[in-house]
């Protein structure tokens, strides 16, 4: 009998005195409790390991001959799609007509509906100087009229083609001016969106009036002052967005009440790679941007707009995403 008590004496886990396994609801609350909260902590830790983070490089971008995709999405509420224009410019001043774009312009109601769409495949300014070409080929016809006298029945009949073109020129103009008018009388505004391809230095994009003849934006706006360049930016960026990315631009609305001017955005570009972590690689870029607002002045003799001016950095941005570990 002595060694039993010796043996159960040894006994880790001894059996619980009777008045310590009643329940009570007082019990039942803490067991709930402590269940709720062992879940809690199971469940956020198993979700930090699960998550992963980003790990951040700067390298020399060595990338030659690429281009710069431009994400535009942009509402122009005061403004009708005939007198946008879309302009971009290279460092060196060259227009950038050769490169792939997809640009459309969409008309919109006061009330925002889309009404009618328009695509743009050149992005070059309309020339302001329309029929510029056609009073040369009159001056042209003058002076070889007055040396050659013996041709004046053939020259007679060319001075009244060329005067019936001007004609139709000025009828045509018009009929653009009316029909702007009108528009601008029923709120029409314009949406632009698409992608726009340029080269990988450094230049300026911007959405205008600058595309229509001079005289013909002073017939339509009666001034520079009363051009309303409010804008909505929906979406501005270069190149693909991976998670988490944030574009400085996107939302950004200016509304322009009783005033003109110009809205100027200075731009500065990284280019960045995001490498996932099955080792894909998306080249895109990011940016940082400063704005300004010019006001237009009595005398100025420039034409409202929205101005995107870009540098382009040679630093590189690399992005690693990666899984956290045991430990």
């Amino acid at each position: 009998m002595g060694l039993k008590q010796a043996i159960k004496k040894l006994d880790a886990f001894p059996r619980a005195e009777e008045h310590l396994l009643q329940k009570t609801q007082s019990g039942a609350i803490v067991s709930i409790f402590g269940l709720v909260i062992m879940a809690t902590l199971f469940l956020h830790e198993l979700r930090y390991y699960l998550s992963t983070y980003r790990v951040h490089q700067m390298s020399v971008d060595l990338k030659r001959g690429e281009t710069l995709p431009i994400h535009i999405n942009m509402t122009f509420p005061s403004l009708p799609c005939d007198v946008l224009s879309v302009d971009a410019i290279d460092m060196s001043g060259k227009h950038e007509v050769d490169l792939d774009t997809n640009i459309w312009k969409l008309r919109l109601s006061s009330n925002g509906h889309i009404i009618g769409t328009e695509y743009l495949s050149d992005l070059v300014e309309k020339g302001h100087s329309h029929g510029h070409g056609d009073h040369k080929d009159h001056h042209s016809h003058n002076v070889h009229h007055g040396d050659h006298k013996h041709e004046h029945g053939d020259h007679k009949d060319e001075h009244e083609d060329i005067k019936s073109h001007l004609q139709t020129y000025d009828e045509e103009t018009e009929k653009m001016v009316k029909k702007v008018k009108q528009a601008i009388a029923n709120g029409e505004g314009c949406r632009v969106y698409g992608v726009l391809d340029v080269q990988r230095v450094a230049g300026n994009f911007h959405i205008s009036v600058h595309g229509l003849n001079i005289f013909v934006a002073q017939m339509i706006f009666e001034g520079s002052n009363n051009v309303n360049v409010s804008h909505m930016i929906h979406d501005l960026s270069f190149g693909p967005k991976y998670p988490g990315i944030h574009n400085p631009l996107d939302g950004t609305v200016r509304i322009l009440r009783g005033a003109s001017g110009t809205f100027k955005y200075y731009i500065k570009i990284v280019p960045t790679e995001y490498r996932y972590i099955s080792k894909e690689v998306l080249p895109t870029n990011q940016f940082s941007v400063t704005e300004y607002f010019s006001p237009m002045n009595e005398f100025d003799r420039t034409w409202p707009g929205m101005l995107d001016r870009w540098m382009y950095r040679i630093i590189e941005g690399v992005m690693k995403p990666r899984k956290r570990g045991m430990f």
